[in-house]
């Protein structure tokens, strides 16, 4: 069941969330694309807060990716206060320990949540394997099912599944390419 993710909020910065409002209606998504340490980002939010955030090689490419995720949406682009967000989100990429508060609203199912929240408890720097996620959870079998939620994640970095790997250390997949997940941890561990 998908629901609204009220777990993952964080509280908004109230003139910068609230600002959206003259703009965005529920049944729109604002986007921004810009550029970052790790190749073009998009952020996408809607009334309840940053909805998507992807990674990618290309403008075009994360513009379609957005298009097939939300297709009955009304997109809203060039706004300034949509860069403003994608500036605090690339802060966040660039630098893991740079001040956040804006509102998480990645759609998911309840299981799906429950995974993003506990990714949310790892520490910068630190890393867990997909079976102690699922410990941590309370579900030590669900080990793929940890899997298929990290690959389902919609909020790349903000919440972290690159800091989930193999049982043995190994940088298994990541949706947005083992790459970056290799520069984020990396970075994250100080050692870029």
């Amino acid at each position: 069941m998908t629901t609204e993710n009220s777990e993952l909020s964080q509280q908004p910065s109230p003139l910068l969330w609230s600002a959206l409002d003259e703009f965005i209606q529920p049944q729109d998504i604002g986007f921004a694309i810009g550029t970052c340490s790790l190749g073009c980002i998009l952020v996408a939010v809607n009334t309840s807060g940053i909805c998507w955030l992807a990674l990618g090689d290309s403008a075009g490419q994360l513009l379609d990716e957005l298009q097939l995720r939300f297709p009955k949406a009304a997109l809203v682009t060039d706004k300034p206060l949509l860069m403003a967000i994608l500036a605090k989100v690339v802060a966040v990429v660039d630098c893991p320990t740079a001040p956040f508060d804006l509102p998480l609203a990645g759609a998911g199912t309840d299981f799906q949540k429950k995974v993003w929240q506990c990714l949310q408890t790892i520490p910068v720097g630190a890393t867990r394997s997909y079976s102690e996620v699922a410990a941590q959870i309370g579900r030590p079998k669900a080990v793929r099912a940890v899997a298929g939620a990290c690959a389902a994640n919609p909020l790349a970095v903000l919440v972290p599944c690159h800091r989930v790997v193999g049982r043995d250390g190994s940088l298994s997949g990541y949706r947005w390419g083992v790459e970056r997940k290799r520069l984020l941890l990396a970075r994250e561990a100080g050692l870029e």
